[in-house]
């Protein structure tokens, strides 16, 4: 669900950049107040995980679509809302900056909707009151699956309306928010399925990184055996299992072409999505998670129509090195952001 700049003016990108600037800045506030030092290399590790797993994309049966895991409900139900939401902004940012998945003027949009709702929104509204102070296997998988589908729909509705604002005439609001909330809908259940998988794991190891009520003590594992079993996954996933994906359009391609007739619009030649994209090209060493070559998109294209599984070692590298500079990122903002909080007191 990652938006491309032709979908949206620079005026609706503008909004968004400076919503989501305020939520960057508010977040960053919060968790220098609240973030438990535990949980700040699980920052990097969840990103580094969440980064490998947008890279796969898994087919919805009978429609010819496919969609991939958004990730922002096991961020904010692991790390809480605030440290969640700097994950996921570190997350879109890798991959916007160096692999031009998503559009650079559209970073606002990507951020907001794929963060602030599960975040903000289904987190508090629907897990929290589902499952705190009634924790339990049950609990956990029902409001796992609950909040991940409102949070998707959520955004799905988000990117609808950002498009109808930015005057898109292409893709009218009535036909194209029916293409999208069914869509969004099936892919909102198999990711609800995969975030009570993970968050499941996690609550039997240490349930106080679930639930606040939980009892360290009550955890049958260690923190350093889920950091290092989501790194395993992590590399296993960016590095081998992304071979796999499927070559289906996305969710929002595939409502797009449902509503126009094209994946993807043409954006304007001159202007701000110019500028941005002139310098999105210089940015982005593995543009669509391959070897970059003087040809531009051409490896990608090969790639597209090779057999399935498509086996490269250009994926696998973007995979790694994305996972890493994500780690990286997410670790160090949330490492500077306590180091400063501690400085203070």
């Amino acid at each position: 669900m990652h938006m491309a700049d032709a979908l949206i003016s620079p005026a609706v990108g503008g909004t968004m950049w400076a919503a989501t600037a305020g939520l960057i800045a508010y977040s960053s506030r919060k968790v220098k107040q609240e973030l438990d030092d535990r949980k700040v290399p699980l920052m990097g590790v969840l990103g580094a995980f969440i980064f490998a797993a947008q890279m796969i994309n898994f087919t919805i049966p009978g429609t010819g679509s496919s969609g991939h895991l958004g990730g922002g409900m096991i961020l904010a139900i692991l790390l809480g809302p605030h440290a969640a939401f700097l994950t996921m902004a570190s997350i879109l940012t890798v991959q916007a900056l160096f692999f031009a998945d998503g559009g650079l003027l559209a970073l606002g949009c990507n951020i907001f909707n794929l963060g602030f709702f599960p975040c903000f929104v289904a987190y508090p509204l629907i897990f929290k009151r589902l499952v705190e102070g009634r924790d339990g296997q049950g609990r956990i998988f029902a409001g796992s699956l609950a909040a991940a589908i409102v949070g998707l729909q959520l955004g799905a509705f988000g990117v609808v309306l950002e498009t109808l604002f930015s005057g898109v005439s292409e893709l009218p609001f009535g036909t194209f928010v029916l293409m999208m909330q069914p869509i969004h809908l099936a892919i909102g259940i198999v990711e609800g399925l995969v975030t009570a998988a993970v968050v499941g794991f996690v609550w039997k190891a240490r349930p106080e990184l679930v639930t606040a009520a939980a009892s360290p003590a009550a955890g049958r594992g260690s923190l350093r055996t889920v950091l290092v079993a989501l790194g395993i996954v992590a590399v296993l996933t960016g590095g081998a299992l992304s071979w796999f994906a499927s070559a289906n359009p996305d969710g929002l391609e595939w409502a797009m072409f449902k509503t126009s007739g094209s994946e993807a619009l043409a954006r304007p030649e001159k202007g701000v999505h110019a500028s941005l994209e002139k310098i999105q090209e210089k940015t982005a060493f593995m543009p669509d998670y391959g070897l970059k070559t003087e040809g531009g998109d051409a490896q990608a294209e090969t790639e597209a129509h090779s057999p399935w599984p498509a086996v490269s070692p250009g994926t696998s590298l973007a995979g790694l090195v994305g996972g890493i500079l994500t780690l990286l990122l997410a670790g160090l903002i949330g490492f500077g952001l306590k180091r400063r909080a501690n400085h203070t007191k």
